[in-house]
C-alpha cells in the first residue's frame, strides 16, 4: 500500500512553503485520506527524497519528532527556525501563525 499512498503525501508536502508547517492529519486530508495521519508519519520517516520538506510536518499540537533529528537532537526545530517558523515557550510550533493554508 505504501508504494501507492506515500507519493500522494509527498506531493502535498512539496507544496508547503518555507516558513509554514502542516500537521500529519492535514496532509492526510489534503491527499484524500482523512483517517491516515499515522500513515503520513510513516511516509515522512521513510522519505529519502531531499525535495520533500518533511521537516515542515508536525503533530496536531505543533510538536516536532525525534525521527527528523537526523544530525543531532533539535534538527527539525533548527530547520524550521531557520525558515522563520515561530515556536511557543513549550517548544511547539505556533500553529496559529505558522500553519499552512493551501488556499493562500
Amino acid at each position: 500500500m505504501s508504494g501507492r499512498v506515500f507519493p500522494a503525501f509527498y506531493d502535498v508536502v512539496r507544496r508547503i512553503p518555507a516558513g509554514k508547517v502542516a500537521t500529519y492529519g492535514q496532509i492526510a486530508r489534503l491527499a484524500g485520506m482523512p483517517r491516515c495521519a499515522r500513515l503520513v508519519g510513516y511516509a515522512m520517516a521513510a522519505c529519502q527524497d531531499p525535495a520533500v520538506p518533511c521537516h515542515r510536518v508536525v503533530d496536531r499540537f505543533g510538536g516536532t519528532k525525534a525521527a527528523f533529528d537526523t544530525f543531532a537532537p533539535g534538527t527539525q526545530r533548527a530547520l524550521l527556525e531557520a525558515e522563520g517558523v515561530d515556536f511557543r515557550l513549550d517548544g511547539t510550533v505556533d500553529l496559529e501563525h505558522c500553519l499552512w493554508s493551501p488556499q493562500t
